[in-house]
């Protein structure tokens, strides 16, 4: 079985798949970021390195999604395949930061991949306002993130709204985390188990 919990920076995300994997006993995939050679460097200068920060997630992602599948036990994922093709590349292409040659050829590898992978059996979307990322963003720290504007937080919670809006590849479940402290407040963290148990389960 397959989760995987979509957000944007800041939303939660890695926090959740952690709290979730310790409670369902499942298997936690984290998102590549202590690792990854071209965040920094995209960060200072995003023109740049876009392309390469891109296909980067990607290939690690795509590697990700198939020892997923191969491995026949319970996952669950920080951050999809398609939030990277959906709304981080078109993003920096939108804003001028990756040219359309690689845009084009970033859009046709992932189409190919895309081919080859399937969804998750559940997606949970963690939806956030402005403020609340960027308060989260601040608590946790990354001088990497200390340069991300408000604009581009912006931009990015759109494409994300209008992602979800038209998902349709499996189940999904959307969970508001502006009022809820999942980290602190047990009643919040049980609230968003019993609706993970009733999408999985098909209990009301």
């Amino acid at each position: 079985m397959h989760i995987a919990v979509a957000g944007n920076i800041g939303a939660g995300k890695t926090t959740l798949t952690r709290l979730l994997s310790k409670h369902f006993k499942w298997e936690p995939h984290f998102e590549d970021v202590v690792d990854n050679p071209y965040l920094d460097d995209f960060y200072h200068s995003m023109e740049r390195w876009s392309f390469n920060l891109q296909i980067y997630f990607l290939n690690s992602r795509f590697r990700q999604i198939l020892q997923i599948r191969q491995s026949g036990k319970k996952i669950i994922q920080d951050r999809t395949i398609y939030e990277d093709s959906h709304i981080f590349a078109p993003n920096l292409h939108a804003m001028g930061l990756m040219t359309n040659r690689d845009f084009e050829n970033y859009r046709s590898l992932f189409e190919l991949m895309e081919t080859m992978v399937e969804a998750p059996d559940l997606l949970i979307y963690l939806r956030s306002s402005i403020p609340n990322l960027v308060k989260q963003i601040h608590m946790r720290g990354r001088d990497y993130e200390n340069t991300i504007s408000i604009e581009y937080l912006s931009r990015l919670n759109e494409r994300y709204e209008a992602w979800i809006q038209s998902y349709t590849k499996g189940k999904l479940l959307i969970i508001d985390v502006d009022n809820i402290d999942f980290v602190n407040n047990p009643e919040d963290l049980g609230m968003i188990i019993n609706r993970i148990d009733a999408e999985l389960n098909g209990l009301f």
